[in-house]
């Protein structure tokens, strides 16, 4: 059959879409995947024992009830959510972008952030067909502060992305750039929305700041918390304003398996904060082990992963995966990447693995 949509049907679908690339995810059977920033860790068999029973006790047959809102009161309480401000759901981060991008959809609107950054961001402008301005960071992938304010005093966007820290780079930024950015985003009377995904894996938190500034929103996620194929994403912002984003959430839109492994991963916390004390470790040993490399050059991290420039991008990446590590090769995502790979921090053993098949195809 024919990979082209019969003509009188691709008339029915918008040109942009088709010129479009759906988002890839990497054939990872066989291998050890280090590709997406995923908790390498399984539930311990205790658990998995105890969350399979309480989920054979579901109602499937029913839509979601007010148990949903159990949960939206443990994350609140889970992230410290201050006071007069809500909490509003979303199936992954990924979903709560989309919504965002809806509800500011007036005319002339548009989203901005740095780039290289995370791609949602600008592809949630543009299916919802708004401008999207990328700003690029600095050489050594700092804010470049003054291009953000000049972008923003030009733009004007409804909306500006600030992940802390940052997607594919790693890193936090300078909080005062930060604060410059938020004040001239405040000012022309736009949002902006920090974008805690990795936070469980962050030395800071803007948590503790947000009640400073009524047109800031905090996003996180539980993918990175432990939980990526549970597909649960959260934003925190200021009582009045998640009301109206709430208004285009779909209804129903976590499902109660969604809410019950959330909540039930919430009731063992620590058993999550474990897991990632060790990731943590394991980011700073494999940094060092990697700088230890010829040619490797590994930028600071406060993330689950690591960014790391090579000699050659393309040979290192295919002969990691000749020696069945997957990772993934961002060299053509932006001119700042040139040669840089996405390494994802794992257990001891697969962070050996991976120190050794890079080793071999450098």
């Amino acid at each position: 059959m024919s990979g082209l949509v019969h003509p009188p049907l691709a008339r029915l679908i918008r040109q942009d879409v088709q010129s479009m690339h759906a988002y890839a995810i990497q054939d990872s059977a066989g291998m050890v995947k280090l590709d997406a920033m995923e908790n390498p860790f399984g539930l311990p068999p205790d658990l998995q024992q105890a969350l399979g029973e309480r989920l054979g006790r579901l109602a499937l047959n029913r839509y979601p009830d007010g148990r949903v809102n159990e949960l939206r009161a443990a994350l609140a309480q889970y992230a410290g959510m201050p006071a007069g401000h809500d909490i509003m759901l979303g199936n992954g981060s990924d979903e709560l972008i989309s919504l965002l991008a809806m509800a500011c959809d007036v005319p002339g609107a548009s989203i901005l952030a740095p780039l290289p950054g995370f791609v949602m961001y600008a592809m949630s402008a543009q299916l919802q067909g708004l401008a999207f301005h990328g700003v690029p960071l600095t050489a050594d992938f700092e804010l470049d502060e003054a291009a953000m304010l000049a972008a923003i005093a030009e733009h004007k966007p409804s909306l500006v992305y600030l992940a802390y820290p940052n997607n594919p780079t790693g890193n936090l930024w300078d909080d005062a750039a930060i604060e410059k950015i938020i004040e001239a985003q405040g000012a022309q009377g736009g949002l902006v929305v920090m974008d805690e995904a990795y936070q469980p894996y962050a030395s800071k938190s803007y948590i503790d700041r947000l009640t400073t500034h009524s047109h800031v929103l905090l996003m996180r996620t539980l993918s990175k918390f432990g939980l990526a194929g549970v597909r649960l994403g959260y934003m925190i912002g200021p009582k009045a304003l998640i009301a109206e984003i709430d208004k285009v959430r779909p209804p129903y839109n976590i499902s109660v398996l969604n809410y019950e492994c959330a909540l039930f991963a919430l009731e063992h916390a620590e058993v999550f904060a474990r897991q990632a004390a060790i990731l943590r470790e394991e980011r700073t040993r494999l940094q060092r082990e990697l700088a230890a490399l010829p040619g490797v050059h590994p930028y600071p991290s406060e993330a689950n992963m690591i960014l790391v420039r090579v000699p050659d991008a393309a040979k290192a990446f295919d002969g990691l995966k000749a020696h069945k590590v997957l990772v993934k090769n961002i060299s053509k995502m932006h001119p700042l990447l040139a040669n840089c790979l996405r390494l994802t921090v794992g257990t001891t053993q697969e962070n050996q693995q991976l120190l050794h098949a890079l080793g071999h195809s450098l």
